[in-house]
């Protein structure tokens, strides 16, 4: 039977998602906590696979397993993991279901502040600049034309292709930090913390609305900004048609552990 989780996590303390020889990662943490609970060896498969220190409010894995889950297992994995990480559900899907790739939608925030938070270190990236968020939201409706998103992935990965097709890209601003949110089928490597480098030289005057239009079409990655520290990035929504995956043999959430 194949079994959805449901959990979040702030990233600092990890190396990423994926399991890393001699390096903490979710994946290892997770899979741990989970082959000592059901005293059976249990691998996940996350939705993705967020890089070193990069939060996660909203993620998805699935697992197998041939025997029933026991009582509270949701209130015993929450006893057991570090306080960093926390599980909301456990549910039974399709045998069909994978968490990456039955993903029909992710969602990124980035945030960003020109003020010192104390009480909010390694959750934001601090700039020194004030931004102009109105030039911003300019240059974040240009990337809504595109999706050819060369410029901005990784160098040297395995994609056998950099089209993703945005349905939503936005600053806003939230008190003290401003935050973009973008939208997509699916990410590149390094994309969001590249793209936000990127509109942020426009905020700060030094890069064009036609220069971020020569940046895209260029496809090249030099030709972008910088990539943003990983602090400020979080995963916050993966959609699924749950409808098509979701069963109701088995569910327990957190409210009710």
């Amino acid at each position: 039977m194949r079994y959805a989780i449901h959990l979040a996590y702030n990233g600092a303390n990890y190396c990423g998602w994926q399991t890393q020889p001699d390096l903490p990662t979710v994946q290892q943490t997770l899979e741990e906590a989970l082959t000592t609970l059901l005293r059976i060896p249990t691998a996940v498969v996350g939705c993705g696979r967020t890089d070193t220190g990069v939060h996660a409010s909203d993620f998805y894995a699935h697992f197998d397993l041939q025997c029933p889950l026991p009582d509270n297992l949701v209130f015993k994995l929450n006893s057991f993991l570090p306080q960093d990480m926390a599980i909301f559900d456990i549910f039974t899907v399709e045998d069909n279901f994978h968490a990456r790739f039955s993903a029909t939608s992710r969602t990124y925030q980035y945030h960003v502040s020109p003020c010192r938070l104390p009480f909010l270190q390694g959750m934001y990236c601090r700039i020194y600049f004030v931004p102009d968020i109105e030039a911003m939201n300019r240059a974040a409706e240009v990337l809504m034309e595109y999706d050819d998103f060369t410029s901005f992935a990784k160098l040297h990965t395995d994609n056998k292709t950099n089209i993703c097709h945005l349905t939503e890209a936005h600053w806003d601003r939230e008190g003290e930090q401003m935050v973009f949110t973008i939208s997509s089928n699916r990410f590149l490597r390094n994309m969001v913390r590249s793209v936000t480098g990127t509109l942020l030289d426009v905020g700060r005057g030094k890069l064009s609305i036609g220069g971020l239009r020569e940046i895209i079409e260029k496809k090249d990655r030099c030709a972008a900004g910088v990539s943003m520290p990983a602090q400020g990035l979080f995963l916050t929504q993966v959609v699924y048609p749950w409808d098509k995956y979701k069963t109701d043999t088995f569910t327990q959430s957190i409210i009710h552990s």
